[in-house]
């Protein structure tokens, strides 16, 4: 690290590290920037709030925004109303994006979609990756982007905020829910569809670390070991077991 640079805290899966210089955050190159960065800077021109991303320094690395804020995951649990406006970004992510064409390319999409994919997505839309500063909100870390579908994304971002998982009151986790998806607006197939999404993606995470621990592949493999594997197992069973609270939450009733 060079001087004047300061890493970052908080990502689990940027092999390598983060670190912050001045107004810009350096991050390895990937396969997948170059795609990703055309993403954004294509969500940029349609007024979506994004990092900007300046390509990359004279060691390789991205360079890109940094956006001034606190992590929402460090904010504490947030608002109705602010969980209102998260699903409002959200939609017009979603929005945006399906104006934006795309080939399958060299995307690094860890969890794909069960259903063909129909539109750009983050793919990691949480807590740990969306900055508040007053009542802006952008989301941060989109090295995971790529195609994927709107109920698929969705439904990842609805077990983050919402706290699908052991640590709430499914009444709770209810009803923190309903805001989110009060924001985003969905049609009635959305709503129909979201809570089997739901318990299908936390279960995929869960997953996707099981299969990294069996196979080594890091960093998800540590991920597991440390405690992220207990975590997204009882999340799975938790919103399999509690899944008719997700379906009064989504509807439309």
């Amino acid at each position: 690290m060079s001087e004047g640079e300061q890493p970052l805290t908080g990502g689990n899966a940027t092999p390598g590290g983060a670190v912050r210089r001045g107004d810009t955050v350096r991050k390895p190159w990937t396969a997948s920037t170059p795609l990703v960065r055309e993403y954004i800077d294509a969500l940029a021109t349609r007024a979506v709030p994004v990092p900007q991303h300046f390509g990359c320094d004279n060691r390789g690395r991205q360079v890109i925004e940094f956006m001034y804020g606190t992590l929402a995951h460090e904010h504490g649990p947030l608002s109705e109303g602010q969980l209102t406006a998260v699903g409002r970004l959200i939609r017009r992510i979603h929005d945006a994006s399906e104006s934006i064409p795309f080939v399958d390319e060299a995307w690094d999409v860890l969890i794909p979609p069960p259903d063909t994919a129909s539109l750009l997505c983050h793919n990691d839309l949480a807590p740990w990756n969306l900055v508040l500063n007053g009542s802006v909100m952008v989301f941060i870390d989109w090295d995971g982007a790529g195609p994927s579908t709107r109920v698929w994304d969705l439904a990842y971002a609805a077990q983050s905020f919402a706290g699908i998982d052991p640590s709430n009151a499914p009444k709770v986790a209810a009803r923190r829910l309903s805001c989110l998806i009060a924001g985003y607006a969905p049609n009635e197939q959305m709503r129909q569809q979201l809570p089997a999404a739901i318990v299908q993606r936390t279960a995929a995470m869960h997953q996707l670390l099981r299969t990294a621990a069996d196979n080594g592949r890091q960093p998800w493999a540590a991920m597991f070991t440390s405690g992220h594997g207990t975590y997204w197992a009882n999340a799975a069973d938790y919103a399999v077991l509690h899944e008719s609270y997700w379906h009064h939450a989504t509807s439309s009733e």
